[in-house]
Parts: structure tokens; sequence; C-alpha cells
């Protein structure tokens, strides 16, 4: 097993708001283990930003508030920092990969300026070690001319080319962790598979561990090691990623899998929607966030949170159906899965149908 790096136990982070209190994350506990990639993923409004940006202090406090838990890094607590020790952690042990380059960079200094600035107050690092460290991050992450860049505003560069400079100035300090929160929103298929390739790459080449945000299932097929599923400001499930495809353990994962097309989907197939709205972070339900969209709720679904319940020895499921008193169901996306192995036609037969 991998070395544990960072530890979330138990963290609540709640907004105050004119409307109320708005309970964005509620009660999660996860690990990020040595020069894995981690994806959390789950729809708008499910915390997956917030429960990441706590980890850094980056959520506005007020009117953010933490109600509870801890972020345990290297043995200390950083929801009790001083903002004198978080500048020691962000961008220096912990990088972070803002969703937007357009407005995460700024217009009026030069995109090597801005590399550099995470060398601001360090002087063991001096002005001529600053600027080579930061041409040779710009050659790593894949921009040409790294001369030519440094000396460039914002403006002057690309979206894809703006992204570069995102993830060149998380790596720039060197970091164990890097926090991506959805690093490819804006940008095009091409661009954004060359962004995920980059990542993927520094993350085997310096064995970084990576978090990374997105509401992709296909990047997370791809990219991750280990998924978190967030919904409704918990987590719901998570394991492995294959586990998390092929033996999927709770109706909300099932759904996000049915959602998306495959390479096995035609042209006339529907694809299968999850009806209903997310549950209302004002007032939360008691019992399982999702009860209220899924086809499987029992009656104690609305009235209790189910309990964390090991499906395998890495894969973990937070649902009422996998109670021993629990009516036995096979969750759509696994039965999919099943049958197209079993069913699968050998490459004769489908030259035959072809002909026939």
């Amino acid at each position: 097993m991998p070395e544990v790096i960072l530890e979330v136990k138990n963290l609540e982070f709640s907004f105050r708001t004119y409307g109320g209190v708005v309970k964005a994350v509620r009660d999660i506990s996860f690990e990020v283990r040595k020069g894995e990639l981690l994806g959390i993923v789950g729809e708008s409004g499910c915390g997956k930003s917030v429960s990441v940006q706590c980890i850094l202090r980056l959520n506005p406090e007020p009117p953010g508030f933490f109600e509870g838990g801890e972020i345990l890094y290297e043995g200390k607590d950083i929801v009790k920092m001083s903002n004198r020790e978080l500048r020691k952690i962000r961008g220096v042990e912990i990088g972070f990969i803002f969703q937007d380059p357009m407005t995460s960079l700024n217009p009026t200094m030069r995109v090597g300026k801005q590399i550099e600035e995470i060398f601001v107050g360090r002087k063991e690092v001096s002005r001529a070690e600053a600027k080579e460290r930061a041409l040779e991050i710009l050659k790593l992450v894949g921009i040409n001319e790294p001369e030519r860049r440094y000396r460039q505003y914002p403006h002057e560069l690309s979206g894809g080319m703006k992204q570069r400079v995102m993830i060149a100035i998380a790596l720039v300090g060197q970091p164990g962790i890097i926090i991506a929160d959805e690093p490819t929103t804006s940008l095009d298929v091409t661009i954004e598979a060359q962004i995920l390739d980059i990542l993927k790459e520094l993350q085997e080449k310096f064995m970084t561990s990576i978090i990374l945000i997105t509401h992709d299932l296909g990047v997370v097929a791809k990219m991750c090691d280990r998924v978190l599923v967030m919904y409704g400001g918990k987590i719901v499930e998570e394991g492995p990623v294959n586990a998390i495809f092929y033996e999927t353990a709770h109706p909300y994962t099932s759904g996000l899998i049915q959602s998306i097309a495959t390479l096995d989907t035609s042209r006339d197939e529907e694809l299968v929607p999850i009806e209903g709205t997310p549950p209302d972070l004002f007032s939360p339900p008691a019992g399982c966030p999702f009860a209220a969209r899924c086809e499987y709720a029992m009656e104690i679904c609305g009235m209790m949170m189910p309990d964390r319940t090991q499906v395998t020895p890495e894969h973990y499921s937070a649902c009422w159906l996998l109670h021993e008193y629990a009516p036995d169901v096979k969750l759509p996306a696994v039965a999919r899965t099943m049958e197209t192995d079993e069913e699968a036609p050998s490459p004769e037969q489908v030259e035959m149908e072809e002909r026939i």
C-alpha cells in the first residue's frame, strides 16, 4: 500500500448567505496516497471544488466556515494553521491548477513573473535561479520558445497555452500534491487530450500525487487510479477505477454511467437521464441525499444516512442496498457490462452478419 500523504477526516464546510447556511460539504473522509491520481466526480453543485479548495483554505472565510473535521498533511492539521503556515504550503508543497486560466492569470503581469511568484520571500532562491526554474518548467509542460513566452502577457497566449502556464505555476515549486480543478473545461478536445497527457506524464515522472476534479467519466477512465463519487455534499462511493465502472455499488454512480454514450451505443439508442433535481443544501435531507431520485429507494433511505460499507478491500459505498436485509438488486450499469461480456459476438459472427 503506497504511503498516505494527505488525510481528510469528517470534513464539514458551509457558507453563510442571506438565504441561510449552505452545507456544501457534509462529513466527508478520504486519503491521498503518494504517486496516485485520485479522481473526484459528480454533477455541478455536489461539493467537489469546495472540498479540494478546503485543502489549501482557498474558500473565502467568511462567508465560508469549517463546521468540523481535520485535514492532516504531514501530521499537521491544515484547518488550524495560521496564514503564515499556509503560505509555506501553498504552491510549494501543494500546487493548485484552477478551472479557468482566462481569469486565473493576472493580465497585468508577464507570464515569467507569475511563475516566479512562488519564490518571493524565499532567500535561498536567487533571481537568476528563479528565472532558470521558470524556463525549465515552461519547457517541461510543452511550451515552445520558453524565453519568448516568459516575457509575454497572458492575452498573447492561446487557451491551451494559458492552461500550460497554469500547470507550470503549479509545478514550479515541485510540490508533492497537485490539485487540478477541472483543468480542461474551457478547452477543445484536442488541447484537452494534450493537457491530460502532460499531467499523466508528470505524475509518472515525478511520482507526484494528483487530485483531479472532473464531471467527465471518460477522463476518469483514462487517467485515474482511484475515484471518489460525490453527491449532495457527501461521498457516496469510492474505489479503484475498474471497480467504480464494472462493479458499481451505488445507484447514483450507476445513473452517471448509464447517462453517457459508449462505443457500443447505437445512433438510435436513447441515453438514460437521472430524473429529478439535486437536494437543497440549505436544508439537506436526513437520509441518503440521492433517495428522492433513486428508483430503488426504500423507506429507511429517506430517514437515515447509510453507513460506508466495504464491497471489496478497496471499494466502499454508502447505500442501504448493501445491507443484509435489503432486496437483491442488480444495478443497470453492472448488468449491461456483464451482458456485453457474455454475449459479445465473435469477429466471424460480425463478418457474417455484415454479409447478410
